[in-house]
Formats: C-alpha cells, structure tokens, sequence
C-alpha cells in the first residue's frame, strides 16, 4: 500500500478482518448483508511499510456454492434447497429426527485467537483454522463434538493466562434447553500434544433458559475479574419453528421474536464457585447485540452495553432494506443507546422495599421489589454509537475510553468516535464520503495510560474516484497519523484483531 504520513515504528504486526464479501452466486442472491460468503482481509505492518491482502474464505459452504454457481447452503437470512451437496431425502430425513438443522460453516463475524493459532468465527457451532499471513483456509472445528453447544458467540473474551471463555446454547436435550459456558484452555500439556486445544474443552457453568423452547439471542457477553455476566433478552429463538424453517421454505431469522412486553434478566455466574448468584436481577425489555466492558467496585458490578428499543437493526441489514435506507436516507426506529448498568450484588439484605440499592455515584439505580427481585434501570452514556472496542488490558477493570463508529439513526458508520465513560465527552474523526469499519485500539509497547496507542480503521469510500484507505490515528488526540491507500475495491467487514509480530509464527515454526 502507499502510505501517506508517519507510522510509529513500533506498530509491527497485522490488522486481520473479517466480514461478508460475496452476496451473489451464478443468478443467485442472499437475502441478507449478514448472510454474504465471508472474505477475510489483512493489513500487514512491517519496518514502516503496509501490505494488504484479501481472499475469500474457503469453507465448505464456499466451495458448495461455488460448484453449484448458485446458493445451495442456507445462511440466516436466506433458506436455500434443494441441496445438491447432499441426497434431499436424506437432508429431509435429517430434518426431521434432529431439533436444530445442520447449520453452514461460512464463519463471517469475528477472528479468534486459541493458543498459537487462529480462527474464524460466526454464530454456529463451526469455526474455521486461518494463517493470518497467507489468509489460506485450514480445517473446520465443530464446537459440539467437544462441548454440548448448537450455537456459540463469535465475542469469546480471554482471560489472563490466554485461555478463552465463550458462551453457547444448549438444546440438544428437547425441553432442557440452557446456556452454557465453557472454557478452552491455551495450551495442551506436554505429554499430549497430539491433541488440540479443543479436546481439554471444559463447562465451566450452564444456566438453564427462562423459557425452554424460545432462548434469547446473544451476540456477546460481560465478564469481570470475578464473575461473568450473561443477560437473558427478550429478542428469542423458536425452537420448533426453527427445526421446521426447512419444511415451511423460511428462513431462521423469521424463528427470531422480540417480545417487548417482557423483562430482560441479568445472570452473574461467580468465576471460582461456577456458580449463578441466586438474586435475581432485571431490566426493561431491550435488544442488545455489543457489551462493552464491565468492571467490579465497592460490592457491586458495573457494566456497560450497546441496546435498542426494538429488533429494527437486523432487518435493515436485509438486502432490500439496507438499499432503501442507503438510496431514501431512511432511518432506524432505534437509535442504539450505550448503557451503564450498576448492580449491587453486596447489598444489605434486609433492605427496605422501593430502596434504591447503588450507593455508588451514579444516576443508574437498582430498586428492590416486594418479591425480592431487583429492579435496574441504567445511566445513559451516550448515544448512536456501535461496534465499541476498548484497549483490551483493561477488559474487566474499571477503565476509562470506548473506540466506536457512530451511526446516529442510519445503519452505515459515518464517523469514529471515542467516548470518555467519566465524563461523557467523545472525540471524533470523519470526512466525507467516508465509511469507517470498528476502529480496533493497538495500545504502545511503553504504554503508561489507557489511551495510549494507535486506533486502526479501513475506510471504504462512496466516492468511486477515491481509493479505500487503512486510517491510523493516535488513539490520545484522535488527530490523524496517516493512511495506507488500497488500491483495489475494498469491503465493509464486521469486526478483527490486531496481531502482534510476536504471536505471529515464523516460517520455521
């Protein structure tokens, strides 16, 4: 890439991304922008220059579809059948004897990083193997020949040692279904190292679902030094309706309901005992995709989220919608709300009804109810914000700064923001014509405080004349430091990590 501006020289590693690429096969196309083939991309910083590379991901779905030169593997949005990968009486059959249908490894969402190695991920029960150098495709992980999860968040967190915390629903047994969390550990022991990382698999905690045939949807989860942090929403799966979308010729996304007349409900599960605490926390109905960061003081736990009035962000991102919003400017029935929720997990039990709980200073309050529950209502941090990232070392601790991109009433980011948690002011960075992807934070190696780093973002332009670009700004004034331009069409991805020169395996290795 030609870079115009100055890198800091420190900055040695790759930026890996991942997102849809590919929306139409042959004469067929998806019905939704989630649904596209997923095509990774990298920025490559080495002694002060930028290489960029891109290829699609080559899943099975990939190859199915490619073959076919038309869409033979169901995506969310989009049901396709029959199946020429497969004998249809047999898919049919299938059908029928399992509850939750064999789900596509086309992992779009997210990169994930186990042990040495990397990973990408989505929403199902399959992650791919990646080389972040080359972009090649290694083999496919299925999650549930390990741990008896049908679905798994494509926002695992990672603890101190490395090893990853995730989250999945459970609905192998009809009429138990739960949530589940489990733990795939860094490393292998010595003596078996034949075997992945994945076989040491481990349930650390499941948590069973408030309604057994409809569980929430979730896209992420909280965690702090002591517990993790699991909110059950009323944006739910229909299970039934579900293992039956292939029979009727409908989508899975149609099995999802926002029910907004019902309650939102916190899980704290204790990280030593893998236990839940047995108070039971709630909120107003809401729809959440993004947690931020969440953080313990003084006997109760604060977290921080992204949340919506309603469940209009998922359908603005079908494909005839999102034309219309872009063409008529239209806007979202809800804007995204950044929410600070303060929990008193240590509270005076004998507590009079109607008390406010926080004595924390904060405008968030948690009211204890006749029944013994507590109801939670959040301090508002700021608003139309999306895609947040934070400087990781400061993943559950009480920490300061939020790199977003703003999207206001529209689904398409115009802006990088940094909010301050403290004291509400954002910086921000845009131009026009410019569509920013989540600005991801690479902290210096001297760092002293929160902010000090580089944020990186790829910009797509809606000006053909002008090339994409990789933007990299100082993450302590937000003034820019330089771009990388790309010289060939660019996409708009999802979310990515940076990775250091250190994590990065040499050829030898």
């Amino acid at each position: 890439c030609l870079f115009a501006g100055q890198l800091p020289t420190w900055l040695q590693g790759i930026l890996l991304r991942n997102g849809p690429g590919m929306h139409t096969i042959g004469d067929t196309t998806y019905n939704h922008w989630f649904d596209g083939l997923a095509l990774l991309h990298s920025f490559t910083f080495k002694n002060g220059e930028v290489y960029y590379r891109s290829k699609y991901l080559r899943s099975d779905t990939y190859n199915c579809n490619v073959e076919a030169n038309r869409i033979v593997v169901s995506e969310f949005g989009t049901m396709a059948y029959p199946d020429p990968c497969k004998n249809i009486f047999a898919k049919a059959f299938s059908y029928l004897s399992h509850t939750i249908p064999e789900f596509t490894d086309n992992c779009l969402i997210n990169i994930m990083k186990t042990g040495d190695d990397f990973y990408a991920t989505s929403e199902t029960n399959f992650i791919r193997k990646i080389d972040p150098q080359t972009l090649e495709t290694f083999e496919k992980i299925d999650y549930s020949k390990y741990t008896a999860v049908n679905m798994a968040t494509s926002h695992p967190h990672y603890d101190s040692a490395g090893n990853i915390l995730n989250m999945g629903t459970s609905i192998v047994d009809k009429g138990k279904t739960k949530y589940i969390l489990f733990k795939i550990p860094s490393s292998v022991p010595e003596k078996e190292k034949k075997k992945s990382c994945f076989n040491h698999a481990e349930v650390v905690c499941s948590i069973p679902s408030r309604s057994l045939l409809h569980p929430s949807y979730y896209h992420s989860f909280g965690m702090t030094e002591n517990y993790i942090i699991f909110v059950e929403q009323p944006f739910r799966l229909d299970i039934v309706k579900m293992a039956t979308a292939y029979m009727r010729g409908v989508n899975w996304a149609s099995c999802l309901s926002y029910h907004k007349e019902d309650k939102t409900w916190f899980h704290f599960v204790d990280r030593k005992t893998k236990k839940e605490i047995s108070t039971k926390f709630y909120t107003d109905a809401m729809v959440l995709f993004h947690h931020i960061n969440a953080y313990e003081e003084d006997g109760h736990i604060v977290f921080d989220l992204i949340a919506y009035t309603d469940n209009s962000l998922y359908e603005m991102f079908y494909l005839k919608n999102l034309n219309k919003y872009l063409v008529e400017n239209n806007k979202l029935s809800s804007s995204p709300t950044t929410k600070r929720f303060v929990v008193p997990l240590q509270h005076d039990k004998d507590a009079e009804v109607g008390s406010n709980l926080v004595t924390l200073p904060s405008t968030a309050t948690a009211v204890k109810e006749k029944d013994g529950n507590i109801y939670c209502q959040p301090e508002i941090l700021c608003e139309g914000i999306e895609l947040p990232r934070i400087n990781y070392d400061y993943n559950g601790k009480s920490y300061k700064y939020v790199f977003a991109t703003k999207v206001q009433w529209n689904p398409v980011p115009a802006e990088i923001v940094k909010l301050n948690t403290q004291t509400k002011e954002t910086l921000q960075w845009g131009e026009d014509h410019c569509w920013p992807s989540e600005p991801v934070f690479v902290p210096s190696p001297d760092a002293k405080e929160e902010d000090d780093g580089v944020i990186l973002s790829c910009v797509v332009m809606t000006d053909p004349k002008k090339a994409p670009f990789l933007l990299v700004l100082d993450a302590k004034t937000f003034k820019e430091l330089g771009r990388a331009i790309v010289n060939v069409e660019m996409h708009v991805d999802l979310h990515g990590m940076f990775i250091p020169q250190k994590d990065l395996k040499t050829e030898a290795e």
